[in-house]
């Protein structure tokens, strides 16, 4: 009896224990215990033996794509303290503020753009996305291309995470933090919305009524991370004006920007039926025939795709980035105009990483709408500053990061010339990956997987002429010189990009 007695109270205890893991369990994704419970997974990481000794690690950024490198090349370029102690200084020292740090970069271009993702009733396919990037960071391994069958084990892991990416950020940066907090890392996390937010305060003052506008792409829209996060910030910054948020959602922009064919093809000469861009019939991006006037679209060498008569198309497809740009500013001050608002946009938040690459065009497209006349009156300017002032995040995420390097005493004495580039490629040895004439992934496929089936959709590698377009590449040399050649210097002087070729290298 005695013993009945016991094997049914040890029976009790291992239920009890049982149904304890199970519920602590289900806080976590699929992913997430992978990275934390399963060495066998390819995404396991024993995070009881991260490094201690943190100084000498390099500071990790991801983005949806090559968007973030503007915020990376915001960061190796601020010159927002003095370096000798560390105090801010709105003239700097003449010496860059994180020369003796190292970066490692990730773009995730394979699953880009990660705006999409809402619009399918698939976030938790982007959040997935999100922790295997913070995975990739966290961990060691890469793949020299997409058709290795062994990865490289000998990538350094990080101190410090900047979520480049403004969906990323409204989607999965608490996820994150609350995957380090598990698996107690002390690791800080710095997103581009609180930043960006609080760089569009700073050109209105604290009792000023002011009009903020935020360019993100769709699925930072939905979120309502910046609308939340400006309504926060105006509170704890104690602003007492009325300060409003108008969003527009950049449908296309950033794929456009990043040579994506669903929304940019400069062979065509035709409208085609896998354009998934702003057009006459696209219900979630409308071009409103009544504001052709007001778009002033470029025709010329295809920029525009048409069918009928330029006054009186039956159907109009965005080619160019020019005429994107115009429509979302359009767009953005068609709904002030429409709102009752009697308060003036006064500034800007660029909210994807992709639009800073043409801050000059977007302030030509605002200047053109202050100036825009019809009927001899003006068409927006009682809606608008003359000036407004555009946002990059990334400036604000800047300060953020050194601030954060000062107080936890994480500076390195090393070399910027040692960052490192990746960027993802579907991994053509996955069966279960659909893959396109250009070798990417199908629409359909890309934006119809499931969360939580858990395997290698991408490999990151290593920036190289193998992994980026001619187009890509001669734009990042053109609008961001100084991080180009730490490209150029990780491709030519690294031993982890020592396999290439001559011709493959950037």
């Amino acid at each position: 009896m005695n013993k009945i007695l016991i094997t049914f109270s040890s029976l009790l205890i291992i239920l009890f224990i049982s149904s304890c893991t199970t519920q602590e369990d289900i806080n976590y994704t699929t992913i997430q215990n992978e990275i934390l419970n399963n060495p066998k997974s390819f995404f396991y990481i024993n995070v009881k033996e991260y490094p201690s000794k943190k100084n000498k690690l390099p500071i990790g950024i991801f983005d949806s794509g090559t968007g973030g490198l503007t915020v990376l090349d915001a960061i190796v370029n601020a010159d927002q303290f003095n370096n000798s102690d560390h105090t801010i200084s709105t003239l700097g020292d003449k010496n860059r503020d994180f020369d003796e740090e190292c970066f490692i970069y990730l773009g995730d271009k394979a699953n880009m753009p990660y705006g999409e993702y809402s619009g399918h009733g698939k976030t938790d396919l982007l959040k997935e996305h999100v922790i295997k990037d913070m995975q990739f960071l966290l961990g060691n391994k890469y793949y020299k291309n997409g058709n290795s069958k062994t990865p490289q084990i000998d990538k350094q892991e990080i101190k410090a995470l900047v979520i480049a990416c403004n969906t990323a950020t409204a989607y999965g940066k608490i996820d994150i933090e609350n995957f380090i907090e598990r698996a107690e890392l002390d690791i800080k996390v710095i997103g581009v919305i609180g930043a960006g937010v609080r760089g569009a305060l700073e050109s209105i003052t604290k009792e000023e009524n002011a009009v903020i506008g935020i360019m993100a792409t769709a699925g930072t829209v939905a979120s309502n991370g910046y609308t939340n996060t400006v309504a926060e910030q105006k509170k704890i910054l104690e602003y007492t004006g009325t300060i409003e948020s108008y969003q527009q959602a950049g449908i296309g922009l950033a794929a456009a920007i990043d040579g994506e064919k669903d929304y940019l093809n400069p062979d065509l000469e035709k409208p085609r039926e896998n354009y998934r861009g702003p057009s006459l019939k696209n219900e979630k991006a409308k071009i409103d025939k009544s504001l052709l006037n007001k778009y002033a679209f470029d025709f010329d060498h295809n920029q525009i795709l048409f069918n009928g008569s330029k006054d009186n198309p039956s159907e109009l497809q965005l080619n160019s980035i020019r005429n994107y740009i115009s429509y979302h500013v359009i767009s953005l001050l068609e709904t002030i105009k429409n709102s009752d608002t009697k308060n003036k946009l006064k500034s800007v938040i660029l909210g994807c990483t992709h639009y800073p690459f043409y801050m000059k065009e977007f302030q030509n497209e605002f200047n053109r709408a202050y100036n825009l006349k019809e009927n001899e009156k003006y068409v927006y300017r009682q809606y608008m500053n003359k000036d407004i002032k555009l946002v990059d995040p990334a400036v604000n995420t800047a300060k953020e990061l050194y601030a954060y390097l000062n107080k936890a005493k994480l500076f390195n004495n090393g070399n910027i010339l040692d960052s490192e580039f990746y960027i993802s490629v579907p991994n053509y040895l996955n069966e279960n990956n659909i893959i396109d004439e250009s070798g990417n992934f199908t629409y359909e496929y890309k934006y119809g997987r499931d969360a939580g089936n858990i395997q290698e959709y991408v490999k990151r590698v290593p920036f190289s002429r193998l992994s980026l377009s001619n187009d890509l590449i001669d734009r990042l040399s053109k609008q961001i010189p100084y991080t180009f050649e730490l490209i150029k210097s990780f491709n030519h002087n690294h031993s982890k990009t020592d396999y290439l070729l001559d011709k493959e290298r950037i």
